[in-house]
């Protein structure tokens, strides 16, 4: 049986699992469950920020042009309440359709 050890990188050729001693990096053995596991796993995981929608919907963006002195306030507002720029700029905007919409 031939022994490696495998780092985090580009996808190589197929292995045989049941031929091959393929280590994690915490030197557990990698069999074929263990594999499927490790895939299902990768492919059941989100990527990027969770949606502010709610659930499964697509979040859409919107890009807002500002003075700089407004942007340094957001800024300052932002790094005083310990959030995200963008966070606190969602919520200026709520707060501002909330008050008029009609």
């Amino acid at each position: 049986m031939t022994k490696r050890k495998i780092k985090p990188g580009p996808i190589g050729p197929d292995v045989d699992l049941d031929r091959e001693d393929v280590r994690l990096a915490d030197g557990r053995r990698l069999t074929e469950t263990l594999a499927e596991e490790i895939a299902e796993r990768a492919l059941a995981r989100r990527r990027g920020r969770p949606s502010v929608s709610g659930g499964e919907r697509r979040t859409p963006s919107l890009t807002v042009r500002v003075p700089q002195p407004t942007r340094d306030a957001l800024e300052r507002l932002a790094k005083a309440q310990g959030k995200r720029l963008a966070d606190v700029s969602r919520e200026a905007l709520d707060e501002y359709v909330s008050r008029h919409a009609s």
